[in-house]
């Protein structure tokens, strides 16, 4: 059986005090959640000590944003596999959309950060998806296609998760029909060796649409932009029914 993860991506939002308080009004909605159901934070870097001290104990694993390929050395602004076990990390966002598009990031760089992480034991996500003007040009399955065989060259397939993230449906409001992202996650599941590997939809998930969304037989949980979520908003997300 396929694991289920929910996970909220916070990007560069919350400071500590505003992530104390999002803790505080939501660790409290868990009491419900199934138990094989794993709930994940991904914060800031600058957040990680906080939130790993203040996670302790609790059902919720912590996650990072990103992970440079080098032990040491890694460029200004990034930050190691090496740092990351010191905090606790279990898992670690690769691939985002947003550096993708923004800051070029190629599937080789996505691929080294795929093996660093792994190398250090901590689980990845990594991300995929086409853009709006891919998608209207109808290469949507050509472009995640090639993302996931370069990205996964020589990558464990039995420690990582995947989300099917639209760049067109990020920080837009707009969102895949429940039936077309999981069509989309189906493709993505068939050019894996591995099919039990956890697939999330991250594009513009909401309390409205969850439950849809969370019913399609392909779809084994989200990526949340959770920094836009309020601590009962995202609770529901994890208590979907």
């Amino acid at each position: 059986m396929r694991q289920i993860i929910i996970a909220g991506n916070w990007k560069m939002h919350k400071t500590q005090t505003e992530s104390l308080e999002f803790l505080q009004g939501f660790l409290s909605h868990l009491e419900d959640t199934p138990e094989e159901r794993e709930t994940v934070l991904c914060v800031p870097f600058t957040c990680l000590n906080f939130m790993s001290k203040n996670l302790h104990g609790s059902r919720v694993k912590l996650g990072a944003q990103n992970i440079h390929w080098a032990d040491q050395g890694a460029f200004t602004g990034e930050i190691s596999g090496e740092m990351l076990k010191e905090f606790g990390i279990n898992y670690v966002i690769v691939g985002h959309s947003e550096r993708r598009q923004y800051f070029g990031e190629t599937d080789e760089t996505v691929n080294a950060r795929l093996l660093a992480a792994q190398k250090h034991g901590l689980t990845p996500i990594l991300c995929v998806g086409e853009s709006k003007a891919q998608r209207d040009a109808g290469e949507t399955e050509a472009v995640i296609s090639a993302q996931i065989e370069k990205d996964l060259v020589n990558v464990d397939q039995n420690n990582l998760v995947i989300a099917y993230e639209p760049i067109w449906a990020i920080g837009t409001g707009d969102t895949c029909e429940a039936v077309e992202a999981n069509r989309v996650i189906g493709l993505i599941r068939s050019q894996l060796t591995n099919k039990n590997v956890t697939i999330q939809y991250g594009g513009s998930v909401n309390p409205k649409n969850v439950d849809e969304i969370m019913a399609q037989p392909e779809i084994d949980g989200a990526l949340v932009g959770g920094a836009s979520l309020d601590p009962e908003s995202f609770a529901r997300l994890v208590n979907y029914q």
